[in-house]
């Protein structure tokens, strides 16, 4: 039997994508929950569908574990019905003279991934020592998984645009687009200072996907209960037609919130992002 809430939750949904043509994606990185092994991956998920979301993304470690079986495991995460947006390699120190996963981890991973049904592979970093080198790294890895059909999204973190924008900007310049497109996470942008509705309309072009989050002061909060400009990034986005990914990302620092903030902030996000927004 249909509920209300997925009634309602299937009214948005309708909206969201107009009248017969893809516009807006809506998902969710899967941040926000305390997932132990790739059972609890699944459970996430099922959390994730009922509030309404098309997709997911998920760090890596989530379904490492699965790369050796991954019939079961594929079949596991089409059942929920969401799309696999993207698997996510972050790590607490990079290679020190790419600042990105080193190739034999991404090479392991997208190869993996792929088997699962990942749609996108995306590769966090730190600030470039030197920034060409960090470019060649990212066409490079941009290549292989041209070639083993799993494209490349870079994601910036905070400290990339502590100083403004111009590092992710340079990589946006110097990385061929045909190989490497971006997974801006406009939460950390906005934290860091930055106008991310002037980067957005700049660079809307290579940017894919966004991360949202929102931020009081230098305390992360649930989307929509902070300063973050969702309205106005909201009206950019209509008037330019982007019709991307907008994933919503609630992890804390040292807590994983899960459906106390996820809750929240999908509704908030449905609110903003509706319509033909």
């Amino acid at each position: 039997m249909l509920s209300r809430r997925n009634f309602a939750l299937g009214l948005a949904a309708t909206s969201l994508l107009g009248a017969g043509r893809a516009r807006l994606h809506l998902g969710a990185q899967t941040n926000a929950y305390k997932i132990a092994d790739f059972d609890g991956l699944v459970a996430v998920l099922a959390k994730l569908q009922k509030y309404g979301y098309e997709g997911f993304e998920t760090g890596f470690r989530n379904v490492e574990s699965q790369f050796d079986k991954p019939v079961p495991a594929r079949d596991a995460i089409n059942a929920t019905g969401l799309r696999f947006f993207g698997v996510h390699i972050w790590l607490p120190s990079y290679d020190p003279e790419t600042q990105i996963a080193p190739a034999s981890l991404y090479r392991k991973v997208a190869l993996g991934a792929a088997k699962l049904g990942a749609e996108h592979l995306i590769l966090s970093g730190a600030p470039a020592v030197a920034i060409d080198k960090k470019i060649v790294a990212l066409n490079s890895a941009g290549k292989f998984g041209a070639a083993v059909e799993l494209p490349v999204l870079y994601h910036n973190e905070f400290p990339e645009f502590a100083k403004g924008s111009t590092e992710v900007a340079a990589l946006m310049q110097g990385t061929d687009p045909k190989l490497v497109n971006f997974l801006v996470d406009m939460g950390h942008a906005f934290h860091a200072g930055a106008d991310v509705v002037a980067f957005f309309s700049e660079h809307q072009k290579r940017i894919i996907g966004m991360h949202l989050r929102d931020f009081h002061g230098d305390e992360q909060v649930p989307l929509g209960q902070g300063d973050f400009p969702l309205a106005q990034l909201a009206a950019a986005i209509k008037q330019s037609g982007w019709s991307g990914w907008l994933l919503n990302e609630e992890e804390r620092v040292n807590s994983r919130p899960g459906d106390a903030a996820l809750g929240p902030a999908r509704d908030k996000l449905f609110q903003v992002f509706g319509g033909d927004a």
